[in-house]
This record gives C-alpha cells, structure tokens and sequence, in this order.
C-alpha cells in the first residue's frame, strides 16, 4: 500500500459538490421566485461595474464581511454569487458551517461571468 495517498480532486471542487449550484437561468428564476436575499461577494469595485439587479455587496475581502453576513435574515433564501464561482463557493461554505441553512443558500455556477454568458441583465452602478 502506498504512503503518499493524495486526493486529485482540487479542495474548491469538494466544496462545490456540497452546495446547490444553479446555473444563470435557474438562478434568474430563483430570484424572480421569491423574497430571497441577492448577495454579491466580490469588491465594491467590481460590483459597481456590472451586477446582478437587486444585488447587495458584501466584500468578501472586507474587514466586516462576516459581521454583515451574519446580520443576514437567515430564514430566507440566500442567492451568492462572484465573478467566476470560486469565492461565492467559499462564502457558501462559510456560510453552511456558520448556521445557515445548506437548503437556503445557492451559488451561482460560473459567477457573474456565466451570467452575461447567458445573456442575462445586468446594471453599472
């Protein structure tokens, strides 16, 4: 038996396997669904560059990140998204593992990239 047994599966991919991930259109449906939350979790100047409508910042990398996740109503549907999925994978973990709901929270497969993929709107603020 080898010593050096080594997962191969990169540790965001883990992570991913673990969340509800929705591609752009079923994620456009989700918020037109409801009274969910629409968290973009990549800096102010990204987002103010382009963003989903009805979108909150909350910086990832900011000093008050997880203070102002945590004031987030947590009975409600949390849609998180970033520019390419990596972070948002991350915040959703954070997230799971700091008493949110794993069934309330979904990332947004791709970021806002996959997004204007689609064709999907999106605003400069």
């Amino acid at each position: 038996m080898s010593k050096n047994i080594v997962c191969k599966t990169p540790r965001w991919q883990l992570f991913k396997a673990a969340l509800n991930n929705l591609d752009a259109r079923t994620f456009k449906e989700k918020i037109e669904a409801g009274d969910g939350l629409v968290i973009d979790v990549r800096t102010e100047e990204e987002f103010h560059s382009s963003s989903i409508p009805s979108a909150i910042c909350i910086n990832y990398l900011g000093a008050d990140f997880w203070d102002k996740i945590e004031a987030l109503d947590k009975s409600k549907d949390i849609l998180i998204y970033c520019r390419s999925g990596r972070r948002s994978i991350r915040v959703c973990t954070l997230m799971k593992n700091g008493g949110f709901d794993p069934a309330k929270l979904f990332n947004l497969n791709g970021g806002i990239l996959e997004w204007m993929e689609a064709g999907l709107a999106v605003e400069a603020l």
